[in-house]
């Protein structure tokens, strides 16, 4: 007997580090020493106070019991504060808040919650590819805005009031933005959130890069009336080095909350309750815990800036977060080529910038997710 697919699984594909990993790891299990500077998973440990909430909290009463689809209350009031010490942003926790099983799972929550079939979402290009594939999946129509390096990597603004917005419902950030590192211009998020209220578009930012080596995180929520039309995601993941653990968080108003909240609880059973109480303390750290955090990747960034340049490859000296978006010097190379080619000839495994988007053409992205020991045998491996 075969049992025929759902027709929505026609229009994505498997996701490229799934399929991409596959061919790594056979390469490894046939003694290739390839070095995996791909994938954006934080290889340093959670500070120590978090696994000992953890821990401790195994033994509470309710440790293995169903958990509230909402989280804790007192993991909610921890983000609550988390959002006013670090980005001056006043949220209600009892309602305005939603802890998540990572912001991934957010992506496909939200979509769900306002999307319907023959509904269109604008998407950055370049940009995280699971926006499109979620949308693709729910039947939705992606409409691409191309984000250019000549434009620091912002919305063109004149190119979006252009565009017939009477199919969008919802419009995709990620500031700072992945995978090119740029930072929010003072002026883009208030524009948009102008731009959102005129065509009425749920602006939603993807924000789990904000305290990686930068010096100024923002958030979209802390701007004059965005909290009428935007939402925003938040991630443990890189800033705290619990990717492993599934932890996120979404900001909004309480209607968008409670839409978001009926899908939510229609496809879990909450979050491990030790899980939570590990999120608590994490997200009650002292800022030098960023400070720290930030040595690390400075260093890493400094070897990665040498062998991007052994590489043939620029780069913008103020992008931030956990990347390296580099511009391959020679623009006949296309970047899935030169990948391979890397990958082949010296056994380094890095992303080309055509899987998030056709504005990717021409790039190369490299995670700091790399001991600087292993950047300086991918180095070694150039020079010889």
């Amino acid at each position: 007997m075969s049992t025929s697919t759902a027709q929505r699984l026609e229009s994505v594909k498997e996701y490229y580090f799934s399929k991409k990993l596959r061919e790594v790891a056979a390469l490894i299990k046939a003694g290739n020493p390839i070095l995996n500077m791909g994938i954006g998973s934080p290889d340093l440990p959670p500070d120590p106070s978090v696994l000992d909430a953890m821990q401790q909290s195994l033994s509470d009463s309710k440790a293995h019991m169903y958990q509230s689809y909402q989280g804790l209350p007192e993991l909610r009031e921890a983000i609550a504060s988390f959002y006013q010490l670090h980005y001056d942003v006043t949220l209600n926790p009892a309602n305005e808040i939603l802890p998540l099983m990572g912001s991934k799972e957010g992506i496909m929550h939200i979509s769900m919650a306002f999307l319907d079939k023959g509904d269109q979402v604008l998407i950055p290009n370049p940009g995280y590819p699971t926006y499109s594939s979620v949308t693709q999946l729910l039947e939705a129509e992606a409409v691409f805005y191309d984000l250019k390096e000549t434009n620091n990597w912002q919305p063109d603004f004149e190119a979006l009031d252009q565009l017939d917005t009477s199919r969008i419902k919802i419009m995709w950030l990620n500031y700072p933005h992945m995978p090119t590192g740029a930072q929010v211009d003072t002026n883009t998020f208030k524009r948009l959130i102008t731009w959102a209220k005129k065509n009425d578009v749920l602006l939603i930012n993807d924000n789990p890069y904000s305290f990686i080596l930068n010096d100024a995180p923002q958030s979209l929520m802390s701007q004059p009336g965005a909290m009428e039309v935007a939402m925003e995601l938040n991630s443990l993941s890189k800033a705290f080095n619990l990717a492993g653990w599934r932890v996120g968080m979404l900001s909004g108003n309480t209607e968008h909350i409670n839409a978001v909240l009926k899908v939510k609880s229609n496809m879990d059973s909450g979050m491990f309750y030790g899980i939570q109480k590990g999120a608590i303390a994490a997200l009650q750290l002292e800022t030098s815990w960023f400070d720290e955090l930030n040595k690390v990747y400075a260093e890493r960034r400094t070897a990665m800036i040498e062998l991007a340049t052994l590489m043939g490859s620029t780069f913008d000296p103020k992008s931030v977060g956990m990347f390296l978006w580099a511009k391959l010097n020679d623009p006949s190379i296309k970047s899935e080529e030169f990948i391979d080619t890397i990958l082949k000839e010296h056994h380094i495994f890095i992303t080309p910038g055509t899987i998030f988007g056709s504005q990717g053409e021409g790039y190369i992205r490299f995670s700091l997710c790399v001991k600087v020991e292993q950047i300086q045998i991918a180095i070694n491996r150039l020079k010889s």
